[in-house]
């Protein structure tokens, strides 16, 4: 991807290795026995940035250091945001043609996008999260209008400002108004016990958490309230190249029949798995599926 933006290698031969690329995630995911699946974002270098470069009003600034040696290129807001380039419609086509399994479309929620951002152009955060909500919501109706019927929103700065969870649920509530589809949020690595109940509130219809990081102690945070929505549960940590057996996987899960009941959970990694080695990532999501797999036919 950094050949291709410094120019030294062509947009055809770029294309060819996304596709390429892509075609071999998604044999690997339904090899793994993935029910539901996305590309691997092999057309993303990093979550914020890749949506910054094609929205109008962003401006990509140098590399920040996210942690140990995992950097990103930050942006700025300079301008109106804008709703240009389609963000994701192609690539849901193009996954489209190849699998016949569900799919489930992830895009950067406006909250984290602007929190992530430099904000040089709007009087308040505030006002930067809304109108980013705004571009969010024609790209979100225009996916629905391509056939996609499960959307997730990845928002996972909101637990590191709980004061300003109700612009977070605001951004939501507008980037997904007149969207008809299946829609959730995934919220990682922070303190729920901040967050929840409020978070229930959003309109959307899963709520999806990571979990196995912290060796599950934050659902004695779910159990307080009723849990109202479908849970998206993290089962397996993705910052541990152990792979979890297929049992300790089953026990896991059960964990979230404390909550909801079994038809109403979702399970998946705790977050992405691009920092893992493939092999180990593959064993992982293997292992993942053959447990959700054996307590279905438990049940």
């Amino acid at each position: 991807i950094r050949e291709y933006t410094e120019g030294k290698i062509s947009e055809k031969i770029m294309e060819r290795a996304y596709q390429d690329s892509i075609k071999a995630v998604v044999k690997e995911h339904e090899l793994a026995g993935v029910d539901i699946l996305w590309d691997g974002e092999m057309r993303r270098e990093e979550m914020t940035s890749y949506f910054a470069e094609h929205i109008d009003g962003f401006k990509i600034y140098g590399e920040v250091r996210v942690w140990g040696n995992n950097y990103y290129k930050k942006p700025a807001i300079v301008d109106e945001l804008r709703y240009g380039d389609e963000l994701t419609i192609q690539d849901y086509k193009f996954l489209r043609e190849i699998t016949e399994n569900r799919i489930k479309v992830p895009i950067t929620g406006p909250y984290t996008i602007v929190d992530w951002s430099f904000n040089e152009f709007y009087k308040s955060k505030e006002d930067a999260v809304y109108a980013l909500a705004d571009v969010i919501n024609k790209e979100l109706k225009g996916l629905v209008r391509a056939g996609a019927e499960y959307i997730q929103i990845d928002d996972p700065a909101i637990p590191t400002h709980p004061d300003e969870i109700e612009i977070a649920r605001n951004s939501i509530e507008i980037a997904t108004r007149g969207v008809n589809a299946y829609l959730g949020i995934h919220i990682c690595y922070g303190d729920y016990s901040k967050i929840y109940p409020q978070v229930l509130e959003f309109p959307v219809d899963q709520l999806d958490f990571e979990l196995a990081n912290k060796n599950f102690k934050d659902i004695e945070i779910f159990k307080e309230y009723e849990f109202t929505k479908d849970i998206g549960f993290g089962c397996v940590d993705v910052h541990t190249k152990r792979v979890e057996p297929v049992d300790e996987i089953k026990g896991n899960i059960k964990k979230a029949f404390d909550l909801v009941e079994p038809e109403r959970v979702y399970v998946d990694p705790d977050c992405g798995l691009k920092l893992l080695p493939s092999e180990i990532a593959f064993m992982k999501l293997k292992n993942m599926c053959l447990a959700a797999k054996e307590l279905r036919n438990e049940l």
